[in-house]
């Protein structure tokens, strides 16, 4: 199974959350267990034999790639999530979405210093949830490996948003 099978294994929603917009539904592609494995062994290929501390699952698809990957690379996974979902200590970054802000949260010991972690997403899109990620991860004094994803739509630029130039997407769109 190569790419262009995972590729194919996800489904279009048209006009998904509104017309125009042509949903990349992923959850066909967790489904498969065939099509899963092979996910995120080609996206844990690219780490192996890197020293990475801790896997970084963006809420909530991310959790499911993260959890993968940490499991594959014999790692932690930190989750950042949304306002008041965390039991400890947290900071915040809020963002500038297409309509309005949005607002994510880390544990403020999420790492020791210097820490290397891998922040992993299902979609790269516009680039600003990740762009957050990011800035709570340095803030929380590690160091960004690559931002991974399964799949990056290039026609929004995301990649240009990131603050770093260590960006891969297994799919791009």
């Amino acid at each position: 199974m190569d790419v262009e099978d995972l590729r194919n294994v996800i489904r279009d929603i048209p006009d998904f959350p509104k017309k125009g917009i042509v949903f990349k539904d992923i959850t066909t592609l967790l489904a498969d267990a065939k099509s899963f494995h092979r996910m995120v062994d080609l996206i844990a290929h690219r780490y192996i034999g890197q020293k990475i501390d801790q896997i970084v699952g963006v809420e909530a698809r991310g959790f499911i790639l993260g959890a993968a990957l940490a499991y594959k690379l014999g790692t932690g996974i930190t989750l950042v999530r949304k306002p008041g979902k965390l039991p400890y200590k947290t900071i915040q970054k809020t963002y500038q979405l297409e309509y309005g802000t949005d607002t994510l949260e880390i544990h403020s010991d999420a790492f020791k210093p210097g820490d290397r972690v891998v922040v992993a997403d299902d979609l790269l899109a516009t680039g600003g949830t990740v762009a957050a990620v990011a800035e709570l991860v340095k803030e929380c004094g590690a160091e960004i490996v690559e931002c991974a994803f399964l799949a990056e739509l290039e026609f929004l630029k995301g990649r240009e948003r990131l603050p770093l130039d260590r960006v891969f997407s297994l799919l791009k769109f």
